[in-house]
């Protein structure tokens, strides 16, 4: 499957909403509240500091992940991202093509490297696709994620150098 990956639009809500909602409510991927509201979620994709984008399959948003800074100012170089797929569209190569497109643009944006500041140790299927697209656990932080079943687990710093 090939996939159009564009930048998000104002038109985009829902479709994003459909992804993020159960991503977050399953609490075991990524930080925020499995209870964050609606409004929450979509300031944070729509956040001016961001660019957000979406994936398309046969013209429907199957996925959707942002950039921005890591830190501001003299750490600003390295980019963070975000990434989800919509629970009906995983299993079919969807995150390693939005990853690997989020690498070239990234670079197109001018950042020097790419930084994971909490993959979950226990997305042991993340953890090995991050690492097939070139990057690095460069450190372990014990038990700094609440996972919904499983307690406290460790995450992981991933980095690679662009």
């Amino acid at each position: 499957m090939t996939l159009k990956i564009r930048p998000v639009l104002p038109t985009d809500k829902e479709a994003l909403w459909s992804i993020i909602e159960p991503v977050i409510r399953a609490g075991d991927t990524y930080m925020y509240a499995p209870d964050s509201s609606r409004e929450k979620m979509l300031g944070i994709w729509y956040d001016s500091e961001k660019y957000a984008y979406v994936a398309e399959n046969n013209g429907k948003i199957v996925g959707t992940f942002f950039l921005k800074a890591n830190q501001p100012d003299l750490g600003s170089h390295v980019v963070n991202a975000g990434y989800m797929v919509h629970p009906d569209a995983r299993g079919r190569g969807i995150a390693e093509q939005m990853c690997r497109f989020s690498i070239i643009e990234a670079k197109r944006l001018g950042f020097l490297a790419m930084q994971f500041n909490c993959v979950i140790s226990t997305n042991t299927t993340a953890v090995r696709l991050w690492q097939k697209c070139g990057f690095d656990i460069v450190g372990t932080l014990p038990k700094a994620y609440q996972h919904a079943q499983l307690g406290l687990v460790d995450a992981h710093v991933m980095y690679q150098w662009l």
